[in-house]
């Protein structure tokens, strides 16, 4: 093809720049539409006696939240009750994405077991769980919590009906969880920077180890020297610093716990079912990964007479990552949407707040249903970016 003056036939007929000619087509008509759309429902508000106006987002909110990570009060605003339920959205989205990684990882194992009964059980999970609509989850998990769960009553008298766990120091009521509240003194801030030290000091060590044992074929205890790295430098500046972090236990009052930090209920509910949910689709993504990886790498492994859980942990699932991983953004990405699932249970999210109250009391549907779908765009552009990172950097690199 000729290299010569550039014509405007070019964009149409030159390989070179016809897929940069349509993708401007598509953008411009994709701008055209949108500011149609948005002129269009401006007109439709003006007829109708409203504006396109977010300042309703500095007006009192009037209603109160529950269960809160950040001061609230009903005096505060409702960009302040949006930014609530924008964290507790964050919180039981982590929470459900770490629970459900555990969950699925440990059942997609077992699915494989030559156990039978282990491998039944787990195909039970796997089939019983995502056949079933997470709502329903949802619901029957807090009606459990709610019926089955003792009442801060039991917890009173000598021969109380219900005790605390783990030495008088948290308490599962029909309410929610009751757990330690650390507290921060003078000097918290050198404890946590030592403990972020130890943690990089374990990361350098480990890599060390990992090289020394690849060059010389010696091994290093890792487990315990790791454990020396992380326990001991944080508990001798606490010590030294006079125990600038303590923790602040609950005590049962005249009618409830007083004191220590409290889960709600429907927080429990929400993460507990989002993660037995969202884990028996991890489970069959691990279990397809494992099975995709070629059964000479596991014989070749137990000829040089490794032991089955190192088999696991050094020779199949990092391999299996290549495989694991692009299903894995979608169920991580399904469990944060389904999170807007939560005001089945009364949890204060973000659609709950900004969808749910906030638009109710305001009148401001068009300008909250934006806001909300920003967000989600946001969330999932954001963790599906990360998620594609960490994927191109276990992807396997041919020559």
């Amino acid at each position: 093809m000729s290299t010569g003056q550039f014509r405007l036939s070019m964009l149409l007929y030159d390989t070179r720049y016809r897929s940069l000619t349509i993708q401007a087509v598509a953008m411009l008509a994709f701008m055209l539409a949108s500011a149609w759309l948005v002129n269009n429902a401006v007109q439709n508000l003006s007829a109708l006696g409203k504006d396109f106006d977010f300042g309703f987002l500095g007006t009192r909110a009037g209603y109160d939240i529950s269960q809160t990570l950040i001061p609230y009060s009903s005096d505060s605003t409702h960009a302040r009750a949006a930014l609530v339920g924008i964290l507790n959205t964050f919180l039981v989205a982590i929470l459900g994405c770490v629970t459900a990684t555990v969950i699925g990882v440990a059942m997609g194992i077992l699915r494989l077991s030559k156990n039978w009964i282990v491998a039944r059980f787990a195909a039970i999970y796997v089939e019983g769980f995502r056949n079933v609509p997470v709502l329903l989850w949802i619901v029957a998990i807090m009606a459990v919590i709610t019926d089955v769960a003792p009442p801060p009553s039991a917890y009173r008298g000598d021969d109380a009906a219900a005790s605390m766990w783990f030495g008088d120091s948290m308490a599962v009521t029909n309410r929610g969880l009751h757990l330690p509240l650390p507290v921060l003194s003078d000097g918290w801030l050198i404890v946590v920077a030592v403990f972020l030290a130890s943690l990089l000091a374990i990361i350098v060590f480990g890599r060390y180890a990992k090289r020394r044992q690849e060059e010389t074929g010696a091994i290093l205890p890792t487990l315990w020297i790791k454990l020396a790295l992380l326990v001991l430098p944080t508990l001798a500046i606490d010590f030294l610093l006079g125990h600038p972090i303590a923790l602040e236990f609950p005590v049962l009052e005249r009618f409830n716990f007083q004191g220590g930090s409290f889960v709600d209920k429907a927080l429990v509910a929400l993460w507990l079912a989002l993660s037995l949910y969202t884990g028996a689709f991890i489970a069959e993504i691990v279990r397809a990964g494992i099975l995709a990886v070629s059964r000479g790498q596991t014989e070749a492994a137990n000829a040089l007479g490794m032991r089955p859980r190192r088999v696991m942990s050094l020779v199949i699932l990092p391999q299996a990552l290549r495989v694991i991983i692009p299903p894995l953004i979608s169920q991580y990405l399904n469990l944060i949407k389904n999170s807007s699932l939560a005001i089945a249970v009364g949890y204060a999210d973000v659609r709950a707040t900004l969808g749910g109250v906030t638009m109710n009391q305001t009148g401001r549907e068009l300008e909250c249903m934006l806001l909300l779908m920003g967000f989600y765009l946001v969330v999932s552009l954001t963790i599906s970016s990360a998620m594609n990172w960490y994927n191109a950097s276990v992807a396997l690199r041919e020559r």
